[in-house]
């Protein structure tokens, strides 16, 4: 018999097995799954009592908090399309995407007031606005979200078996290099595929605690929802990402688990107290959207005695495609297992992937070959939205083409050595700005850094590094450079190194390398390679 695939099934397990139990913290609030659950009807009838209809795009500008994470559900549950957006992106931007995805209902948390009252002109097809925790008064135009929820039905029956599962049920805008946003088309059956893959990967439990560090409008960020309601696990939202509060959440509610990118686990590490606080109930920390140096890995698992390693995936896969597990065969001491667990790892259940060279062919597992990742899954997504060049350009003959490039060793873990656009060539010579950057790192005085390709007039383009010193350290750009000399080969070395204060970072702490970038290129007709 056939059963349509939809993750609105994984809310129904966690309310029908787990219903008692605290699913939701969002201190100080505190929600049972059955909460969750009457909650997630309420916000649906309030939806639909707006005029919220099958195929309609409901669009939030919100924090990490339980309404978002509610959202998941109330609005495919409707037959309508979720869509989280980038808090970070501007206004221009975020008016884009309220355009091209056709937003009915804009959903906002009041500390973005200011935002959307430009939005309002520059978005003029959103037909209501709702604003989440007003603090006092609200304007006129804009409804208020627990009013609405009051005003609401608590009782919602989803007739699961009439879910049609290739229907769109969720909407991700992701920048490319050039161009504006394109939208991400997320299938009920997609995400409930990936969501699966999940659970056999991570071996997740009802005994598991997540703290989302990651927004649940980013890659990483929403699987989430899907797989920890489905085991009937903890969630515990994140507003702020600071080391302090990750930190003492960790502590106080006792996570299990951690997802996050490299600078936000480089700033807990090097959080002055953060041995004060007891995270001995915290089993396992996956670092993605980013490489992960092996020293910050290696430096998580003696701090807080936990397994850390890699993951990898994006926007377009749903996101994870693979996980840097270490095999039992090749467990056999420490620095071995921290060698494959600083890879990008292998794929997990339910992905094919495959590393090919410019004509299509495999690349050797010799860790040399360098060629571009593609896969083939059930999680990567139906396409980009009103965008068909730019779908065709990606997947083509059934395979998604990620533009990341990579090697891949005799054991078959992938090591992501560069994005396409982000390799260097340097007199014809190909440098991973990841393998300098991960050079850099292991020097004690470092605490954040980014290498970036910058035109020469004799190389063509050359390797700048943009260095961030720890707190009462020092370090020369001589003593930095002749430090990399003795680690990586001399054509790699950066011709020179810039201190920063700070480098600038997206919605997840995540650098941002383009706008790094930008600077010293300006005014160029012609990119050597960008």
């Amino acid at each position: 018999m056939f059963v349509p695939l939809t993750p609105l099934e994984f809310r129904e397990r966690a309310v029908k097995y787990y219903g008692k139990k605290v699913g939701v913290v969002d201190v100080p609030k505190r929600f049972t799954y059955l909460e969750f659950d009457e909650r997630i009807n309420r916000q649906a009838n309030a939806l639909k009592l707006l005029g919220v209809r099958p195929g309609d795009v409901v669009s939030y500008v919100n924090l990490n908090t339980h309404h978002l994470l509610e959202a998941y559900y109330a609005v495919p549950q409707i037959g309508a399309i979720l869509n989280p957006i980038n808090i970070r992106l501007a206004p221009a931007e975020i008016a884009y995407i309220l355009n091209h995805a056709g937003t009915k209902v804009l959903v906002f948390h009041s500390m973005f007031l200011p935002l959307v009252e430009k939005l309002r002109e520059q978005a003029p097809g959103v037909q209501h606005y709702i604003i989440i925790e007003p603090n006092g008064e609200w304007p006129e135009w804009a409804h208020e979200f627990e009013a609405l929820l009051s005003e609401a039905s608590p009782d919602y029956h989803v007739d699961l078996d009439a879910i049609d599962e290739n229907s769109v049920c969720e909407l991700f805008y992701t920048s490319g290099t050039t161009g504006p946003p394109k939208g991400v088309t997320l299938t009920h059956r997609t995400l409930y595929l990936h969501a699966l893959n999940a659970i056999a990967a991570l071996s997740l439990r009802d005994t598991d605690t997540l703290l989302h560090i990651v927004p649940l409008f980013h890659v990483n960020g929403w699987g989430t929802p899907q797989f920890l309601t489905a085991v009937g696990g903890k969630h515990v939202m994140l507003r702020k990402v600071d080391p302090t509060l990750i930190l003492q959440l960790a502590q106080d509610e006792k996570v299990t688990r951690l997802f996050g990118v490299p600078t936000v686990f480089n700033a807990m590490v090097n959080h002055p107290d953060v041995e004060k606080y007891d995270l001995s109930h915290l089993k396992e920390v996956v670092i993605g959207g980013a490489p992960a140096p092996s020293a910050l890995l290696a430096k998580m698992e003696d701090l807080f005695g936990v397994k850390a390693f890699s993951g990898y995936g994006l926007t377009e896969t749903s996101p994870i495609l693979t996980l840097a597990y270490v095999k039992d065969y090749l467990d056999t001491d420490v620095e071995t297992r921290r060698y494959y667990e600083a890879r990008t790892g292998i794929p997990v259940v339910g992905v094919r992937l495959r590393v090919v060279d410019n004509e299509g062919k495999d690349v050797a597992w010799n860790n040399q070959d360098v060629g571009e990742i593609i896969v083939r899954s059930n999680v990567v997504m139906e396409g980009y939205l009103k965008d068909p060049d730019a779908t065709a350009a990606a997947i083509k003959d059934g395979w998604f083409h990620t533009g990341d490039m990579a090697v891949v060793d005799e054991e078959g873990y992938v090591l992501i050595v560069d994005r396409k656009k982000d390799i260097i060539i340097s007199g014809g010579e190909n440098i991973s700005s990841v393998e300098v950057e991960n050079a850099l790192y292991a020097h004690p005085a470092v605490y954040e850094c980014a290498v970036i390709g910058v035109p020469d007039e004799k190389w063509g383009e050359v390797p700048l590094a943009l260095v961030v010193l720890k707190p009462g350290m020092t370090a020369t750009e001589e003593e930095l450079i002749q430090f990399l000399r003795e680690r990586i080969a001399h054509y790699k070395v950066p011709k020179r190194i810039e201190f920063r204060s700070e480098l600038p970072k997206g919605g997840t702490g995540k650098i941002l390398k383009r706008e790094l970038r930008e600077p010293y290129w300006r005014g160029y007709e012609k990119r050597v390679h960008g």
